[in-house]
């Protein structure tokens, strides 16, 4: 092991956890300044930012990275003043530290509440997205919390550019520079490190980015992991669904963003559906720039479609491609997801609310729609300000990750001299 790099980061987790000291007992209003001039400093520095992550891009390009990859690491002038509108939105969500949650009496006169608090310190490990840098470390921020981020080799300039402004505004709101500290080297052994807790100082893991990653993180951690492995998220439309807001949703839900965790990988459709359906949403997902793969039954009902395999019905594509079967209802839908799902994001397109009802009450993934876009499973468009990433699991994080998920609670117990019997 790097002795350097240990020495380092055990100071970066001594230093987090003494700023999680402080920031458990900071003022809504002096963490909301401090997000404020985060967000000024954000879009006041565009040019240095856009700098950093043109070094990014190029060095991606020359490695042969793919284009969905580079979307989610291109910034533009209009992806600045998003982060910068994000942080905002932040401040107006409400601070979660110390809030009454419960509250009730006990026959002995014991008044005992439970509230939230802090988390105390979590690491985030993450890719492409220089975003969320700025991301998790404001919504760590709002919820009283220190947070150590670990970007990828491939956003280190753009994450490193867009970190130098959130700690200039700490300091300028007089918060501890180190409540957000990042990972200041691309060597693989820094997220070992991490992941070990460093000497306990932290208290939860957020892994965001590709299966590679956060199956390294779920098998390695030594502490509490929020994350999901992948986004295999599925459309069914039942044949009672309306077919033109079927295809608007379909082609939004594949081909707004088909890198992102919430994109459609697998479409289902109902046997009984028109038959004059698949021809069309074919040649319109065709039209949009997606390949199209599809059953044995998907194959004698349109042409020029490429035969799925086993593999397709389990793949995370985050490409421009999508896979399609026909099935025999919403029975066999909600089977094919309980064998294929990876509990993420899955949407019924059906007119009929009691079928709607039974795929939403049967579906056990964290998000479950109805009659919209899985593109939706954002915790900006949930009203969470933004989010730190979506889990899968089964803690009380489910789901975006937002603000109130990035607390734990306590017990408040008022007596007036009780004594146990």
């Amino acid at each position: 092991m790097n002795e350097d790099i240990r020495l380092q980061l055990t100071k970066i987790g001594n230093d987090a956890k003494k700023a999680s000291n402080a920031l458990s007992m900071a003022s809504e209003d002096k963490k909301n300044q401090a997000l404020m001039n985060m967000a000024e400093l954000i879009e006041n520095n565009q040019d240095e930012i856009l700098k950093a992550n043109n070094t990014d891009m190029k060095k991606a390009e020359e490695k042969g990275i793919s284009d969905s990859f580079l979307d989610r690491l291109y910034l533009d002038k209009d992806r600045i003043s998003s982060i910068s509108n994000g942080l905002r939105s932040i401040v107006e969500l409400n601070d979660p530290v110390g809030e009454e949650i419960g509250r009730w009496q006990r026959p002995n006169g014991l008044d005992i509440s439970r509230v939230r608090t802090p988390l105390g310190v979590i690491g985030v490990i993450y890719e492409s997205r220089p975003n969320v840098t700025a991301d998790a470390g404001a919504l760590c921020l709002k919820a009283g919390n220190a947070v150590i981020l670990r970007g990828g080799s491939e956003s280190f300039h753009s994450s490193n550019a867009i970190h130098k402004f959130l700690v200039q505004g700490l300091e300028a709101s007089n918060l501890p520079k180190h409540s957000i500290q990042i990972i200041p080297t691309t060597d693989r052994e820094a997220v070992g490190l991490l992941l070990g807790g460093l000497n306990g100082n932290i208290d939860v893991i957020v892994p965001r980015g590709g299966k590679s990653l956060v199956e390294r993180v779920q098998n390695e951690a030594k502490i509490p992991v929020f994350g999901h492995l992948e986004g295999i998220c599925h459309l069914y439309v039942d044949k009672s669904a309306d077919l033109t807001k079927a295809k608007d949703i379909i082609i939004n839900a594949k081909m707004r963003r088909p890198g992102i965790c919430g994109a459609a990988e697998t479409l289902l459709i109902d046997k009984n559906s028109d038959k004059s359906f698949l021809p069309l949403l074919v040649n319109s997902l065709k039209d949009s720039g997606c390949e199209v793969r599809g059953c044995e039954e998907t194959l004698k009902l349109t042409d020029n479609i490429i035969s799925a395999n086993d593999e397709d019905w389990s793949t995370e594509y985050l490409e421009a491609i999508i896979s399609v079967k026909i099935v025999d209802g919403v029975e066999e839908a909600i089977s094919h997801i309980g064998e294929y799902s990876t509990n993420h994001t899955d949407s019924i397109i059906t007119e009929d609310n009691d079928i709607a009802e039974k795929f939403m009450r049967e579906v056990d993934s964290a998000i479950v729609m109805h009659n919209t876009s899985t593109q939706f499973a954002d915790g900006g468009e949930f009203g969470m300000g933004a989010e730190i990433g979506i889990a899968t699991g089964r803690f009380h994080a489910r789901g975006p990750v937002g603000v109130e998920q990035l607390t734990s609670f306590k017990y408040i117990v008022r007596g007036s001299g009780q004594i146990r019997p």
